[in-house]
């Protein structure tokens, strides 16, 4: 077998030719449109470079492309999951309080460092995020960065619905300004593909004995067991207990107390696998919908008449720190091994959060593969 090639379109032919990777028309040409932007970075003469948004459903190879794109770049470049890169503005522009323009000197910052921000999962649900993403992608284009993102939606269809939506346009346009956007939506789920299984998903049935047990057992190989609660940052955690390597918590405590995302980047600072047991199944009867009958605007009342606000099921508020565990195992590759009540494409059906869980459940579904990890 020939050593892996250094070109975003080279590496992907390699792929399919000698790694054994299915062949598919979208990836293609998202590995060509990522060629140009590679070729025009690494040219000798100066001028604006166009990035690339790449979209479309999960499972089609968004992240590996784009990971592929980063890898052979000889430019400097920084890889981050969106949400950690907004973590990091946040805490920046705390420290920047009191500073003229905090936007224009942070983005003048990454520009020292970087020439190539690489974006993972670009999704905004965040007012706030919303509200500063277009004057932040703006400066960030006038200093001369270039993004090359994933995401599962349009830039178009990018916080649909949102509170104050049009605060989050000026994003949108200079999306569409400054990145060449390209559908990766071919019909397979490359995540689904065969490949060696490694069970790391266990169903329990009522009256039957846990497989947690034996499985932590031969995860820890004997390193010493600690039952206190966890110091993470400055918060302390109940779980059921935990060694140097392994964490074993339940569902109710990493999932149903209120965690946030930067509590999971922490535990997988920490811990090289993390065992989630007590997972019930998640859909569940909606409770009725509210009605907000007007919105408030500073001092002033806007007078937006009824409408009506989503369904949110019993679990939703811990469907969302679940996903949000997920991502971050994935993202770091650290094994999650979970035992539920339900198979896991009964996990999680229908409910308010189905659209973001379906990329979930894809990601739960590649860990059960020997490669994960």
């Amino acid at each position: 077998m020939s050593p892996p090639p250094h070109a975003p379109l080279q590496r992907y032919r390699h792929a399919v030719e000698e790694l054994g990777f299915v062949a598919d028309d979208a990836q293609l040409a998202a590995a060509q449109v990522l060629q140009r932007c590679h070729d025009e970075l690494h040219a000798a003469a100066a001028h604006s470079v166009q990035g690339v948004y790449l979209w479309g459903p999960v499972g089609r190879g968004k992240t590996w492309l784009m990971d592929s794109f980063h890898g052979a770049l000889q430019v400097p470049a920084r890889r981050q999951h969106f949400h950690h890169f907004m973590r990091w503005v946040h805490r920046r522009l705390f420290e920047l309080t009191g500073t003229a323009e905090p936007l224009q000197v942070l983005a003048k910052e990454l520009a020292a460092e970087i020439r190539v921000l690489c974006f993972d999962e670009l999704f905004v649900s965040d007012i706030g995020d919303a509200m500063l993403l277009g004057r932040l992608f703006r400066s960030l284009f006038d200093e001369g960065v270039v993004l090359v993102a994933t995401s599962n939606q349009p830039p178009e269809q990018l916080y649909a619905g949102g509170h104050n939506r049009e605060r989050f346009l000026p994003a949108i346009d200079a999306l569409l300004q400054h990145m060449q956007v390209v559908a990766v939506d071919g019909s397979q789920d490359h995540r689904q593909h065969p490949g060696q299984r490694h069970q790391r998903y266990w169903v329990r049935q009522a009256g039957q004995p846990s497989a947690l047990p034996a499985l932590l057992a031969a995860l820890r190989q004997g390193e010493p067991v600690r039952r206190e609660p966890l110091q993470v940052g400055h918060r302390r955690i109940t779980v059921h207990d935990h060694s140097e390597r392994v964490l074993h918590g339940g569902f109710d405590q990493l999932c149903e107390q209120p965690l946030a995302t930067g509590d999971f980047i922490l535990l997988c600072d920490r811990f090289k696998a993390i065992v989630l047991g007590d997972v019930p199944a998640l859909s569940a009867q909606q409770r009725p919908a509210k009605i907000a009958r007007g919105t408030e605007d500073a001092a002033e009342r806007v007078e937006a008449g009824d409408r009506q606000l989503p369904a949110l099921s019993i679990h939703d508020n811990a469907v969302r720190r679940f996903i949000a565990l997920v991502d971050e195992c994935y993202d770091r590759r650290v094994p999650l091994y979970m035992e539920a009540a339900v198979p896991l494409d009964a996990l999680y059906t229908e409910g308010y959060l189905a659209f973001a869980f379906r990329r979930t459940l894809s990601r739960l579904q590649e860990m059960q593969l020997e490669r994960f990890g």
